[in-house]
């Protein structure tokens, strides 16, 4: 143990676990990394080199002579002190790229309390090892992929979890209810990380916990079934199918299509915080989130007035406090204080420009976070924290979505406010930034267009090919349009489209779409968009679809009436009120204050 680097030769290690009063094997110290023999690996005291030579010094000394400062993932033994070798010349002219990726990087930890630290180190292979995986969706939200804007760029959408998993000892130390050690986890925290197409801003968004919505039929990574509901809070997803159906749960309710999930559980929150060395919150009045005579349980936190660097069990008790914080909005709100806390942190540490520290943080992350298939090396998790690489820290925005009480349990549960959020989805569906710091010369930002280049083929006669309509006005909070569909063929009809008829099926959706055969390539695609021209619907609502049958209007929950098209105006920034949740040090309910002596 005394000749390992951070992070090498151990496995779910804590540091300072034991000046915390914690019992270093309740964390893994001290097991095997699991890193194999070979070419490629790396990561063993005697990869390393000789006895009490540390790898971060081999590193910086490696460097010094031209090297890369480790395991190449190509040479042989996996010594890290050797690999490819760079001239000076290619590192200096990567130099100013490299610390903005690395900035980025830290974002993502930030952001995700998870993160994606490992991006650094791509020649430690037994990262991979650490890192578990699962379907990314769990059932069929109908739901497809932005088209993309004139230079080929979608939007970017990463769902992260929270999981209150109790499932092993460290787990229920931490989080207690060793009663609900059989219990399926819930999803506690569910935030939606989203990146405009053009990589220059980001917004995160939250719902409430214990928020009303639909969860869909989904199935988990056994094939085993659940049924769909229509009155159960949004934590429940996971207990449905696991993390693909909470994935495919607010596919169904924004109309935006994720990407990728990524989840965290107890014992990784507590590692994460513990790595960066505690995490800085603020309260305006000391507090105390304890059990009371007429509200029972509270998370334990106690701080006094004012900045406390949070770390270990007190940066869990944070994340989970609510009752302190007077609501599940405040909560979400106190949360997002902490993402950002751990982004300065980072940044105000120079994490990045130490060897060793960067190994510490690479080996908690990987060890911390569970991710959906697509995210299941860390070569992946690299590439994915290029793409965040160009967004300013003055462009990413936190906001929680707007609630109400729950009519059948008002004291329990809310639900969504539907006004905000279908003006909150809408802006996300269409790439439109959550914030106003895009145009310098001051005026409200405007989101770039969107639209794929035009087919070569031109479109045939109007009356030469069929068109199905689907009414899907049921995609929101609000029943169908009744007749809708049939309203909306009659209206194609008359515009020439004279094979046009309406299904009898519906097919609820967020947004107005026009299908085709993703077979059928340029005829199709100049079909489509000869149909939605002569309504009035954008470019970018042709979409091709490699399970259509044939063009297919969908007439979504955004035009309920009317058959000529018109565009919801978005503006950057204007969020509803009460959704931006920027705050400055939080509100304490007058029952948790705190002295700071009791």
């Amino acid at each position: 143990m005394g000749q390992n680097v951070r992070g090498e030769g151990t496995r779910g290690r804590v540091p300072r676990a034991r000046e915390l009063g914690w019992d270093d094997d309740l964390y893994g110290a001290g097991e095997a990394t699991g890193a194999g023999s070979g070419a490629g690996t790396a990561g063993t005291p005697e990869d390393a080199g000789s006895s009490g030579t540390s790898a971060a010094a081999s590193t910086r000394a490696e460097r010094r002579r031209g090297g890369n400062g480790g395991g190449s993932g190509t040479g042989a033994g996996g010594d890290a002190r050797t690999g490819h070798r760079r001239g000076g010349s290619r590192r200096r002219a990567k130099k100013a790229g490299k610390h903005k990726v690395l900035r980025w990087v830290a974002i993502t930890l930030a952001v995700l309390i998870l993160g994606t630290a490992g991006a650094g180190y791509l020649y430690y292979e037994h990262l991979n090892g650490n890192i578990r995986s699962g379907d990314r969706a769990g059932g069929s939200s109908g739901v497809k992929k932005a088209a993309p804007n004139a230079l080929g760029d979608t939007p970017l959408n990463i769902l992260l979890i929270g999981s209150d998993s109790r499932e092993d000892e460290k787990n229920i130390a931490l989080g207690g209810g060793r009663n609900d050690k059989d219990r399926k986890p819930l999803a506690d925290v569910q935030m939606l990380l989203h990146v405009s197409a053009d990589r220059e801003n980001a917004s995160l968004i939250s719902i409430p916990r214990d928020t009303v919505v639909k969860i869909p039929e989904c199935k988990d990574e056994k094939g085993t079934p659940y049924a769909a509901t229509t009155n159960r809070p949004i934590n429940e997803s996971l207990q449905r199918g696991g993390p693909g159906c909470t994935l495919t749960t607010w596919e169904s309710l924004t109309g935006v299509y994720i990407d990728h999930w990524l989840m965290v559980d107890f014992a990784g929150v507590v590692a994460m915080a513990d790595e960066v060395g505690g995490v800085p919150v603020c309260v305006k009045t000391g507090v105390h989130d304890k059990s009371t005579r007429l509200v029972k349980g509270g998370s334990g936190l106690r701080l006094p007035e004012g900045t406390t660097e949070v770390q270990g069990v007190q940066a869990l008790q944070w994340l989970r406090t609510r009752h302190a914080f007077g609501s599940d909005q405040n909560r979400a709100k106190a949360q997002h204080m902490y993402m950002n806390g751990m982004m300065k942190k980072l940044q105000a540490q120079n994490a990045w420009t130490d060897t060793g520290r960067l190994m510490g943080l690479a080996e908690t992350a990987t060890k911390s976070l569970k991710v959906s298939q697509d995210l299941d090396t860390v070569k992946k998790l690299f590439d994915l924290s290029m793409q965040l690489k160009n967004v300013k820290i003055d462009r990413l925005t936190t906001a929680t979505v707007p609630t109400d009480p729950y009519p059948q349990r008002p004291k329990e549960w809310l639900q969504l406010r539907p006004s905000s959020a279908d003006k909150m989805w809408a802006m996300l569906r269409d790439d439109v930034a959550y914030d106003k710091n895009g145009d310098k010369s001051g005026t409200k930002a405007k989101p770039k267009a969107t639209a794929s280049p035009k087919p070569k083929t031109p479109a045939e006669a109007p009356g030469s090919f069929p068109v199905t309509v689907v009414n899907g006005t049921d995609g929101a909070d609000e029943p169908a349009v009744e007749g809708r569909a049939g309203h909306m063929a009659e209206a194609l009809q008359a515009k020439g489209f004279t094979q046009a008829d309406a299904s009898r099926e519906g097919g609820g959706r967020k947004d107005t779409v026009v299908t085709y055969p993703k077979a059928d390539g340029d005829q199709g695609k100049a079909n489509a968009l000869s149909v939605a021209k002569a309504l009035g619907l954008p470019d970018s609502a042709a979409r091709a679809d490699a399970e259509a049958k044939g063009i297919t209007l969908v007439v979504g929950a955004d035009w309920r009436e009317g058959t000529t098209y018109k565009k919801p105006t978005q503006v950057a920034g204007d969020l509803p009120d009460g959704a931006d949740d920027k705050a400055e040090c939080m509100d304490i309910y007058s029952v948790y204050r705190w002295d700071g002596k009791s």
